[in-house]
Formats: C-alpha cells, sequence, structure tokens
C-alpha cells in the first residue's frame, strides 16, 4: 500500500474543500488499478462523495447546520459555540471515502467530487491521508 499526506487550510469558516484534484493527481502518479481510501485523522472533519459548483456543497452545509445547529445544547462543549456538534459530525459524514482507480484514474461519476467537510472553526489546520492499495492480480 502507498500513503501521502495533504495539508489542507479550511480557514475559519465551515467549508466543503474539494479534494478531487490531489486526489486525482495521486491515483495517476501510482498508476494502475486499486482502491484510493481518503481518510482525514481528526475527530471533527468528514469526507464526502457529491457534486459540487452546483450548490450541492452549500446543501451540504445548510443540510448539516439544520440537523446539527451551532448551539449551546452539547455536551461537549469547548472551543467556539455548538463546537460539539463538530464532534457528531463524523457520525452523519465519516472520516473516509474509498473510489475504485482503473489505470490510474479516478473511476468517479461525472458529477462526483472528493470533499472534505469540516465544520470546526476552530481548527483551520486539517491533514488527509490518501492511501492507495493496488491490485497485485
Amino acid at each position: 500500500m502507498r500513503s501521502h499526506t495533504l495539508q489542507v487550510h479550511t480557514g475559519a469558516q465551515e467549508t466543503v474543500h474539494d479534494l478531487t484534484r490531489e486526489c486525482a493527481a495521486y491515483a495517476r502518479k501510482c498508476g494502475g488499478d486499486g482502491l484510493l481510501h481518503v481518510f482525514v485523522p481528526h475527530a471533527t472533519a468528514g469526507i464526502a462523495v457529491l457534486e459540487t459548483g452546483a450548490g450541492s456543497d452549500e446543501d451540504l452545509l445548510a443540510a448539516l447546520q439544520d440537523l446539527l445547529p451551532a448551539d449551546d445544547r452539547w455536551v461537549h462543549r469547548h472551543g467556539s459555540r455548538g463546537h460539539g456538534r463538530s464532534h457528531v459530525m463524523p457520525a452523519m459524514v465519516p472520516p473516509y471515502a474509498t473510489v475504485p482507480v482503473l489505470d490510474g484514474e479516478l473511476a468517479l461519476g461525472t458529477w462526483q467530487s472528493i470533499c472534505l467537510v469540516d465544520l470546526n472553526v476552530d481548527n483551520a489546520e486539517r491533514t488527509v491521508r490518501l492511501s492507495l492499495l493496488a491490485d497485485r492480480g
């Protein structure tokens, strides 16, 4: 298995950050067939496969705001108001995704993108691990 880390600056706002270009470049570099596993080793971030640029990224953030309001209901309390919701979010948007790689290319659908989802405005720096499990057959 080959592995590589990315450092992503997400800033001080909730965000859906598109990682597709970096993931595709890594898959091309590795070549061949296999599975690309994308993992964010943080308790307050997730990885989603969705359409971006047509409003779906904003819709996802709005849906998460509806499901996980940034208010004082959360038992986990430190940092910014509603920070506890960031610790619940990975149960809905998991910290990983796995995408097939065929001949060094991501086998995503036409409108699919691989995105880092980050609601935690207290941590602007994220690490993302890309691991390619190559087909040895």
